[in-house]
């Protein structure tokens, strides 16, 4: 061991030690910060992507669509979610942001200028929101007005009769001279616990053709609800209704009425199938031969 006191480093020594801590440690930070908004990228861009195909996940609660109409509707609803992960990732990211690499340390210099008083930034989280809900009116009126429109010349015409507890399918395509309605006409009873669903109306329309549904009620305000649709749509008395829907694939299940109109209003149910063109033309002849034959509705 040497009796001679090693030199103390001087200051600066310490300094430059600290300083390539410093430079040592600024290339993690950097790349921290680069990774972050990869990170929020590629999971906006997965989120995105998902909308690529059809599943539970995807359609976020709504069921399989069965019409061009319902199709649309459940793109609208996908689009609104997707802008809405999009603006809480923003918010999160910042919020994230200012916690991870702006947290008060010992040591750290005072605050920065704030910008409570600046009026771009002020203008400019006041403008976004406009444009983003404008954006959002834009898209929400196109499919609204494509889900209202109506052809001059539908392929099928059904007037839809509702009335307490049940349905009434007139097809004014198909005529039954000499029968009350005057066209074939499909009526049932409400379900009870003795027949259950056998007794139903049945309302059956052709796939990929045009339908216009034209709407009335004889009594109170009911509502007309096939799920798949992803529509439905209010039976006003003395205020007809009227939608159309070009179907997309054959399926069938269980009508609703979504209007409180009554005591049975659980039980004013339906049945609903959709065919191929075929097929609705092999039914919609023999309930028309059978109906002119029986002088009404079987």
């Amino acid at each position: 061991m040497s009796s001679v006191p090693s030199t103390p480093l001087s200051r600066g020594a310490h300094d430059q030690g600290r300083a390539e801590r410093s430079a040592a440690a600024r290339p993690a930070r950097a790349r921290t910060r680069r990774l972050v908004p990869r990170a929020a990228l590629l999971a906006l861009l997965g989120l995105a992507t998902t909308g690529c195909t059809s599943n539970a996940f995807t359609r976020l609660g709504w069921p399989v669509p069965v019409t061009k109409q319902g199709q649309v509707a459940l793109t609208l609803w996908q689009g609104s979610w997707i802008a809405a992960w999009i603006v809480g990732a923003v918010v999160w990211g910042l919020m994230l942001w200012a916690i991870i690499f702006h947290r008060k340390k010992r040591g750290s210099p005072p605050a920065p200028a704030q910008v409570r008083y600046n009026l771009p930034i002020e203008m400019l989280y006041t403008v976004v929101p406009f444009i983003m809900v404008g954006i959002l009116f834009f898209f929400t009126a196109r499919d609204e007005n494509y889900i209202d429109k109506l052809s001059a010349h539908p392929a099928v015409t059904i007037t839809i009769v509702g009335y307490q507890w049940s349905w009434q399918f007139q097809y004014k395509n198909y005529p039954v001279p000499g029968s009350p309605t005057g066209y074939v006409t499909e009526n049932g009873e409400p379900w009870s616990p003795q027949t259950g669903n056998s007794q139903l109306p049945v309302l059956v329309i052709p796939e990929n053709e045009t339908v216009r549904f034209n709407l009335v009620s004889t009594d109170v305000i009911h509502a007309f609800w096939i799920v798949p649709f992803e529509f439905k749509r209010d039976v006003i008395p003395g205020h007809p209704n009227h939608f159309e829907v070009t179907a997309t694939k054959t399926a069938s299940g269980i009508g609703h009425c979504t209007e409180l109109c009554g005591l049975y209003h659980s039980r004013m149910l339906f049945k609903w199938r959709i065919v191929p063109q075929a097929q609705f033309n092999t039914w919609v002849h023999a309930q028309q031969a059978a109906q002119q034959k029986a002088g009404g509705a079987q």
